[in-house]
């Protein structure tokens, strides 16, 4: 099935969620390098990360307008908000759990990261939402 979204929602989402990560990670960072158990020069990421998370994000926020669709008929704001909730209890905090706990991860880590993908699903399912019409399939 092909669907026809509302791309410069997609982007406006995108951004958005980018810069509730820049905020969240600025706010948490020493918490979540101290979770990590690592420190910044050890992580030696350069620009790479932030490239990669912006289109992994452009890719959420793409299947976000889909997905609101697809569940609830309509694009509203509300029906973002509980798309993104959905997607992320259902699929997002869940495998983090899993690999984490596989990983020996601490929970904090587990909190940090679960609580700014929950943000990013959320606000990419507000801005969707305040665009209305949002994904349609074609005919």
């Amino acid at each position: 099935m092909h669907f026809d979204v509302n791309w410069l929602a997609i982007i406006i989402a995108t951004i958005a969620g980018f810069a509730v990560g820049a905020g969240w990670y600025t706010a948490l960072g020493k918490q979540w390098m101290a979770a990590l158990g690592k420190t910044r020069e050890q992580l030696g990421t350069g620009p790479a990360p932030f490239i990669i998370g912006f289109i992994t994000e452009l890719v959420m926020a793409y299947f976000m307008a889909v997905v609101i669709q697809a569940l609830f008929g309509s694009v509203t704001v509300w029906n973002g908000i509980l798309a993104g909730a959905h997607m992320w209890v259902g699929f997002v905090i869940t495998t983090m759990i899993l690999n984490h706990r596989y990983q020996g991860a601490p929970w904090k880590l587990t909190l940090i990261d679960g609580g700014h993908l929950l943000l990013v699903l959320v606000v990419q399912g507000i801005v969707i939402g305040l665009f209305g019409g949002g994904a349609v399939p074609a005919a």
